[in-house]
């Protein structure tokens, strides 16, 4: 896989699922409405795909060395796989009851780390074990912290 690839579905991969967890699990506790956390999702789908992915072409085109193809391969992928792999989230939340699809959410999440980090860690020929734990465990904390800040939300505001 080229480089540029790596880089665009590594981060918007990554920042799907980190993002998505974190704004859905801060929903849910704060309003527990299905109908904010479907508006959650695309709105995180569509806007911080598009954030992600100009800092992705800032941060590639700041590079001494970096040709114009590159950068334009690693905005689009990001791009894409930012917006892609965030709506896959709305999936369950469309179909399920909230609180199972907050739980296969999770699931899903996890599961996509997990299989990246170990892709990760046949290609540096590392440990998965510990890419995956400090992947896993940096996700988990995330949210942990948004489900908290949602109930003090809730407490607070409503």
């Amino acid at each position: 896989m080229k480089d540029s690839f790596k880089t665009g579905i590594g981060f918007g991969l990554t920042s799907a699922i980190i993002t998505t967890l974190g704004l859905m699990m801060g929903l849910y506790s704060g309003t527990g409405s299905e109908i904010a956390i479907i508006g959650g999702i695309i709105t995180i789908a569509i806007a911080d795909a598009f954030s992600d992915s100009l800092g992705i072409h800032i941060s590639e085109e700041s590079k001494e060395y970096t040709d114009s193809k590159h950068v334009w391969e690693c905005t689009i992928t990001t791009f894409l796989s930012k917006f892609i792999f965030a709506l896959t989230f709305a999936v369950p939340v469309w179909f399920m009851e909230l609180e199972r699809a907050i739980i296969v959410n999770i699931a899903w999440g996890f599961s996509l780390i997990t299989l990246f980090s170990y892709y990760i860690s046949t290609i540096k020929n590392e440990n998965p074990v510990r890419i995956i734990i400090e992947h896993v465990s940096i996700a988990f904390l995330v949210i942990i912290i948004s489900y908290l800040v949602g109930l003090w939300v809730n407490s607070t505001f409503m």
